[in-house]
């Protein structure tokens, strides 16, 4: 057998391994995904400038980007030992296995992943992949023709394929690594979301008790290109630590409200569900969002307020800090009496008039105005924890500020960055934020000319980004535009340029236009 027709049997056989494993971990229920796990291992591991690094230069292509450099080390890793096959298969063979194993030691370090389930996951695993390489190596070679001689006498290491034996040995080696591709996506769509989206379909939103109202007419801008006052589910941003969406079965779920309380309690989906809620539009901010980025978005939001739910549990004294703690571990922290203070602050059920997408935290969330999300948007809420200030959230060991209010930011839309444009009157459009404060004005510049102001679209919510624009006569020529923004307070966005780590990036943003004469 050819080297790189051991290669190939090599693939198929951790095609095989990932796929079988991918399958049982969907039909199981509380079975690990060892890709995930891995996933979840290193994102854990890594140094937090590294993981900075990733989410400032990968955006929200950083998971994806995550699972398929593991799918690509898993490949080379099997033609690797599909090659080694040729002469030691029961170290090939023992490479699979050592393989699974660590996919189970990534799934055990998680300690929600059940032992005896993380151990018979990465077993079927191993079995289906050595079965495979065993027998594409092995079996299927049995009608090859006798190799050549050495130049010893001895024969070769292994036999020769004939074009028949050869075309068998494509066709069963593609068969299998076609089948292991279909398991795993099989596992994937067997892990819950189907059955997530038929439950989710079958809520009916309870009528809040205080609504958002209707939204002025001057509150929109009519202008191609600017970003609309409500971002779609579909199209908000989404930046988490989860590799995999969690399927949550509102069913069973609880959230545990713990702690430094007098009287902790538990709420199921239905008892949240028939607390009094209220509607608010609110903007909500990452942390990493560049100058002039689009990890920001704005929707309706309806859920529970915060402060009944605390002022229920009692707080005891020094109890400074809420965490919120996810179902799969992930934790943020903020100030108790931020969520004393803003009525807004909510274990949110909804967003722009359905129960949240599971992408974005359903069953349930916490949505607090003003906060960049690492530090108080908890998706996929389990539990909500009363702490002192020396507790920390998954962010702060890996670098980022304890305390993380959203900066007053502008960005322009209009004109795209890079355009080029006809000469003529146009507008120079855009969107500014400063939730809780309001935006009060925003400046553009062009070139090197004054500062003037834009003319802004209504505002009827202080924690609601606005729209503003400017008329701009272009003229030919190649265009340097920038903006700042000032909020309710008086305090104008900053032209000092940082990165998003620690705690936000901030500047002024800044584009180039070609105008056409």
């Amino acid at each position: 057998m050819s080297r790189g027709h051991a290669a190939l049997a090599g693939i198929a056989s951790v095609a095989a391994a990932l796929g079988l494993a991918e399958l049982v971990a969907g039909l199981i229920p509380q079975a690990p995904s060892l890709i995930i796990a891995v996933g979840d291992f290193v994102i854990d591991s890594v140094p937090g400038w590294l993981e900075q690094w990733a989410i400032a230069t990968l955006g929200t292509a950083d998971k994806p980007v995550l699972i398929g450099g593991i799918l690509v080390i898993s490949v080379l890793l099997g033609a690797a030992l599909g090659v080694l096959a040729r002469r030691w298969l029961v170290l090939a063979a023992g490479g699979i296995a050592l393989f699974a194993l660590l996919g189970v030691v990534a799934a055990l370090a998680d300690d929600r992943n059940p032992v005896v389930l993380s151990v018979l996951v990465g077993a079927l695993g191993a079995a289906a992949g050595v079965a495979v390489l065993y027998t594409l190596v092995v079996a299927l070679p049995s009608r090859a023709v006798p190799p050549e001689p050495t130049a010893d006498g001895d024969a070769g290491p292994t036999p020769a394929l004939s074009p028949v034996d050869r075309r068998r040995f494509l066709a069963v080696t593609g068969g299998a690594t076609v089948l292991g591709v279909l398991a795993g996506v099989g596992g994937y769509l067997l892990s819950g979301r189907e059955r997530l989206n038929d439950l989710r379909a079958a809520i009916r939103l309870p009528a809040p008790v205080r609504q958002a109202g209707p939204v002025p007419p001057g509150a929109t801008l009519d202008i191609p290109g600017l970003t609309p006052l409500f971002i779609p589910n579909e199209e908000f941003y989404r930046i988490d630590t989860a590799l995999r969406v969690p399927v949550v079965n509102p069913d069973t779920w609880q959230m545990e409200v713990r702690g430094m309380v007098d009287n902790p309690f538990t709420l199921t989906y239905a008892e949240l569900m028939e607390l009094p809620q209220i509607e608010a539009d609110i903007t909500i901010a990452c942390v990493s969002n560049e100058v002039g980025g689009d990890l920001v978005g704005n929707a309706r939001w309806q859920g529970v307020p915060l402060r009944p739910l605390l002022e229920r549990a009692g707080l005891q004294e020094g109890a400074t800090q809420l965490i919120g703690r996810s179902v799969d571990g992930f934790t943020a922290g903020f100030p108790t009496v931020t969520a004393l203070d803003l009525e807004e602050a909510m274990v949110a059920v909804a967003m722009n008039g359905e129960p949240l997408p599971a992408e974005h935290g359903f069953p349930a969330r916490l949505i607090v105005p003003g906060l960049y999300g690492y530090v108080s948007a908890t998706k996929w809420l389990a539990a909500i924890e009363l702490t002192d200030w020396d507790v920390d959230g998954y962010w702060i060991p890996r670098g980022w500020a304890k305390e993380g209010p959203v900066k007053t930011q502008a960005r322009i839309d209009v004109p795209r960055p890079g355009s080029t444009i006809p000469a003529a009157r146009r507008p120079i459009a855009g969107v500014a934020w400063a939730p809780t404060r309001g935006i009060e004005g925003v400046e553009v510049r062009i070139d090197d000319g004054p500062w003037q102001q834009a003319e802004l679209a209504e505002s009827y919510d202080v924690d609601v980004w606005r729209q503003w624009f400017l008329p701009w006569d272009a003229t030919p020529g190649r265009h340097v535009i920038m903006a700042r923004a000032t909020d309710g307070e008086g305090e104008v966005q900053t032209d000092e340029r940082t990165p998003v780590a620690p705690d936000g990036a901030s500047g002024y943003p800044v584009i180039e236009v070609v105008v056409d004469g």
